[in-house]
């Protein structure tokens, strides 16, 4: 019995490694920004420390389309955000999550899978020489 479609009715993440991610099958070597309404913004290399209030304002704004939940893919390893981040996405009223971006990349397409609409801001990390 097959119990996942084939495709989904949306943009979803197809293949990850450290150091790019394919959405739809289309490989992307930048942190990036997606979500189930159809957004796709790429944000060059990007570690959790260097996000800002410019990052967090864009993703709080997500809500005005609908979003209701947004994840934050933070790397390899887990890495938690500011407290006042958490207070401002509640402040907001929209969820956030943080994980390590694999987790990330797999929740994304669950929620998004079922209909949910949700964002992620996945963070890639170049593979170091």
């Amino acid at each position: 019995m097959k119990l996942q479609p084939d495709q989904m009715d949306v943009q979803a993440v197809t293949a990850y490694e450290q150091d790019w991610i394919a959405i739809n099958g289309e490989k992307y070597f930048d942190s990036l920004l997606i979500s189930s309404e159809g957004q796709k913004e790429l944000l060059g290399t990007l570690k959790p420390e260097n996000l800002t209030a410019l990052h967090l304002e864009k993703l709080i704004q997500l809500k005005t389309i609908g979003i209701e939940l947004v994840i934050l893919g933070s790397g390899q390893k887990l890495k938690f955000m500011p407290k006042q981040w958490a207070l401002a996405f509640k402040h907001a009223q929209l969820g956030f999550e943080t994980m390590d971006t694999p987790a990330a990349c797999r929740t994304y397409n669950i929620l998004a899978g079922e209909g949910r609409k949700v964002a992620a801001l996945l963070l890639i990390e170049p593979k170091s020489l």
